[in-house]
């Protein structure tokens, strides 16, 4: 490296599979939502619009939310291709889910916008193949009411089941073959974007958010 020490990750990065019109997210579901959704590239009418779904652009901190797809309800596994249109929207229409002095003009504020927005952003120690938590933070995002809808009537341009991936990844990491894991992981890079879209959800990284 020349001699130069390596920049450490910003704290807070939206960081993602994405081209230059689609993000991914993943989600974990039970296979009767899962596998037709995947089948489809839609949702199943069993899929509940109306309560508050998360999506997760970080594969690893979906395989530590799902336990790899061995949770009850979360064995099934999907990537969610959307737009960036969509994810955008998202963003803009977002809150941060805990208060944050500096941030928000005070609590009841930061409760009232809470309760009017559509997404939820809240930002969790990314992962890494053992599930360690990490410095640097990956985004959550939850879609609730006119997002949720958005969601799984416009912005989903495909649905697949990476089951078999996370499965695969997971053994490789039980056997110790980090490197081999590593290379089958998703390409997750620096989503560009503008620094308005994240200056209402990114919090004083002195501050930041409670610890998980």
């Amino acid at each position: 490296m020349n001699g130069q020490t390596a920049r450490p990750e910003p704290e807070f990065r939206v960081r993602a599979r994405h081209t230059d019109s689609t993000l991914t997210v993943y989600q974990a579901y039970h296979p009767g939502i899962g596998r037709p959704a995947a089948r489809s590239g839609r949702f199943p009418g069993t899929w509940k619009r109306e309560r508050m779904t998360w999506v997760k652009p970080s594969f690893l901190w979906m395989m530590y939310r799902c336990g790899w797809g061995t949770k009850e309800n979360q064995e099934t596994v999907l990537a969610v291709e959307i737009t960036r249109e969509g994810f955008l929207w998202a963003l803009r229409h977002a809150c941060l889910s805990h208060y944050a002095a500096g941030l928000h003009v005070g609590r009841e504020a930061w409760r009232e916008q809470l309760r009017a927005a559509p997404v939820r952003v809240q930002w969790d120690p990314e992962r890494d193949l053992h599930l360690t938590p990490l410095l640097h933070r990956s985004l959550q995002m939850g879609l609730a009411g006119e997002a949720a809808a958005r969601y799984a009537d416009e912005w989903i341009v495909g649905i697949e089941d990476v089951t078999p991936l996370a499965r695969e990844i997971h053994g490789l990491v039980r056997s110790g073959e980090l490197t081999r894991a590593t290379r089958l992981l998703p390409e997750e890079r620096p989503y560009p974007a503008a620094e308005e879209e994240l200056a209402h959800l990114v919090p004083d990284a002195r501050q930041g958010p409670p610890r998980r």
